[in-house]
């Protein structure tokens, strides 16, 4: 079945239920085992206005993309790829980056979520650990899956936040959202739906970590600034914050860029709009790829921040 006829199944699907699809299964063509497991990752450079203190703030951002072997019980990428036991999980591992300036002082900030391949036995995100670097402190907070619910393990500078390890309910994670688009978009829930918040924002604006009610749909797009011919357009729109998300609607659904619009600022907040605009995409084995020559890759990547 091709996607546009997959994406029409599930679409008829969800229009009677707000559940996620049960077809879980990833298109299981040569094709996709090519692009993902023909021994490079895929890394996509992009242009960043970021919202933050009332402001837009110039910077980068990269999504890396690639598959890795994965315990299941331990929940960390295995040293032994060839371990032929039950516990080894093949992942599509998203790393992303932010990289921004405010004011006279750097943020650095990275998530990394682990979704298993098989989403039609293991439907959620194995694991999701976020991080957030800048001149007052860092924090780093990690959901890792028991059951039908996450372990969430936090460590923060500020007092409000502190360090916590608390079972947070629900299993639907915004962050897995992007690799679910990478394995399969039909898979995309839509509805009235409820998730647990990007870790990004539950961190730069430091929001509980708990499920939200959002309303998701996906759209075919004719034309936009991410893309002048049809593309894929996700959007979740929360109560007080909406995320769009434009990809390609061919496999292997690479993304376009993203729009991500809340509250910004102290005292009187204003709406801000984050826009990520893609500038390139290589298929690289960027692991082995640390000497200096390789800096030139860099540059085909449009990349400036050090």
């Amino acid at each position: 079945m091709n996607y546009f006829n997959y994406l029409l199944a599930s679409l008829v699907f969800v229009a009677c239920t707000t559940t996620q699809s049960q077809d879980m299964q990833p298109p299981n063509t040569g094709d996709f085992n090519r692009y993902w497991y023909g021994g490079q990752a895929e890394l996509t450079s992009y242009e960043l206005q970021q919202a933050r203190y009332g402001e837009i703030h110039k910077g980068e951002a990269v999504l890396v993309f690639v598959t890795e072997p994965f315990s299941k019980s331990k929940q960390v990428k295995l040293d032994n790829w060839r371990d032929q036991s039950p516990d080894n999980v093949s992942v599509l591992k998203l790393n992303m980056t932010k990289k921004f300036l405010t004011g006279i002082y750097p943020y650095s900030m990275m998530m990394s979520t682990f979704k298993p391949v098989s989403s039609n036995q293991y439907p959620n995100a194995f694991k999701i650990s976020t991080s957030s670097q800048e001149w007052c402190g860092h924090t780093f907070m990690q959901l890792n899956l028991e059951e039908n619910n996450y372990r969430l393990k936090g460590f923060s500078y500020f007092e409000s936040e502190g360090d916590v390890n608390v079972s947070v309910p629900g299993s639907l994670v915004e962050d897995e959202i992007w690799t679910t688009i990478r394995l399969n978009p039909a898979n995309l829930p839509t509805g009235d739906i409820e998730l647990l918040p990007s870790t990004f924002y539950l961190r730069l604006r430091h929001q509980e970590t708990k499920p939200q009610q959002a309303k998701a749909s996906l759209t075919m797009v004719a034309s936009s600034d991410f893309g002048k011919s049809t593309h894929s357009k996700y959007m979740l729109e929360y109560a007080n914050r909406s995320l769009a998300i434009y990809f390609e609607s061919v496999f292997p659904y690479q993304i376009l860029g993203w729009e991500e619009t809340h509250q910004s600022g102290f005292g009187k907040k204003q709406a801000l709009t984050t826009v990520a605009r893609r500038i390139n995409t290589i298929q690289s084995p960027y692991w082995s790829q640390n000497s200096n020559k390789d800096r030139a890759l860099r540059k085909e990547l449009g990349l400036s921040f050090e």
